[in-house]
């Protein structure tokens, strides 16, 4: 099984030392956060940097079906919109990722293979997660198994809120080690997770732990992803590689619709973590329907007209 970063081994030794650690983080100045996703999310992008922003933003998609009604060929539909986001275009760039349940994993491998786009499998009784660990990591071998390239687990809330720190920290590793070549994103829903002290709390705990990316949301709950808990989640990261040489993705997901959103989340990117992280490798949307704000807003910049959402698909 995994370890934790050798710089932090004495944090995760024991449940008291990693409480310990996570309760000696700098607390979190939370008029100060805001304050600052607000004043970047003021920046203004023009021209050729918009359309520049644009395509990397369609790129960092993990286009995502997540419905109790999802059909084979809802996904087969969407895996081609994800490959062909605009058939009127071939210059338009692939989306990162479909993202879909584990019982659609097989059928998303197929009609994306060859193409580049990853399979995200959502997995460990998602969304709520409570379910037992066999259970959770039977969920992700299944999804590896169908051809899943990349887990997106979700953590047990229930245990980080009762202060069962360890346990957290042991079931994401235990999850790491079941997702065998598969990249984990770790998702803390961080709209139930109540205070900004607590997602920097979570964010090391999946870092220490051994995700490859630290998400947000599920997209299920009323708060998901916001300029503020995305850009802690950053702070945390660029704060873990400097102190490990370790670099970990972020995903925000869940209420990213306009492109004008997009463009905030990536200025956040570019000025808190930096531009290693301007790359679908390190960070992601999950979004169902920004990728078509986004193509309307392309076909506007190369036509000098809006096209108008009848000429992009409804997903």
């Amino acid at each position: 099984m995994p370890t934790t970063a050798p710089a932090f081994a004495d944090a995760t030794a024991s449940d008291s030392a990693l409480r310990r650690f996570l309760f000696g983080l700098p607390g979190v100045d939370a008029v100060g956060l805001e304050a600052r996703a607000a004043s970047l999310g003021t920046r203004s992008i023009k021209t050729t940097a918009k359309a520049y922003a644009i395509d990397l933003a369609i790129s960092m998609i993990d286009l995502t079906t997540l419905e109790g009604a999802d059909t084979p060929g809802k996904v087969r539909a969407l895996a081609a919109k994800a490959v062909n986001p605009d058939p009127t275009d071939r210059t338009t760039p692939r989306t990162a990722a479909v993202c879909v349940y584990p019982d659609m994993a097989a059928t998303a491998a197929a009609a994306v293979a060859g193409s580049g786009v990853k399979v995200a499998s959502v997995a460990t009784a998602f969304p709520a997660g409570r379910a037992a660990l066999d259970v959770k990591l039977a969920d992700v071998r299944d999804a590896v198994a169908a051809g899943a390239d990349e887990i997106d687990m979700v953590i047990d809330r229930g245990a980080f809120l009762s202060g069962r720190f360890l346990k957290v920290y042991e079931e994401i590793l235990a999850v790491k080690a079941e997702c065998g070549p598969a990249r984990l994103k770790v998702i803390f829903e961080t709209g139930e997770l109540s205070t900004y002290d607590n997602i920097r709390r979570a964010s090391w705990i999946g870092m220490l732990a051994g995700a490859d990316f630290i998400k947000t949301s599920t997209g299920k709950v009323a708060t998901n992803a916001t300029p503020a808990n995305t850009l802690l989640m950053l702070e945390a990261v660029r704060d873990f590689r400097a102190a490990t040489g370790v670099q970990i993705g972020v995903k925000p997901a869940g209420g990213i619709r306009t492109t004008k959103d997009a463009v905030k989340f990536l200025v956040l990117v570019n000025e808190t973590a930096g531009e290693d992280w301007l790359d679908p490798h390190w960070f992601r949307f999950g979004a169902s329907s920004l990728l078509n704000d986004l193509l309307m807003q392309r076909q506007k910049l190369s036509t000098g007209r809006y096209s108008g959402p009848d000429y992009v698909t409804v997903d």
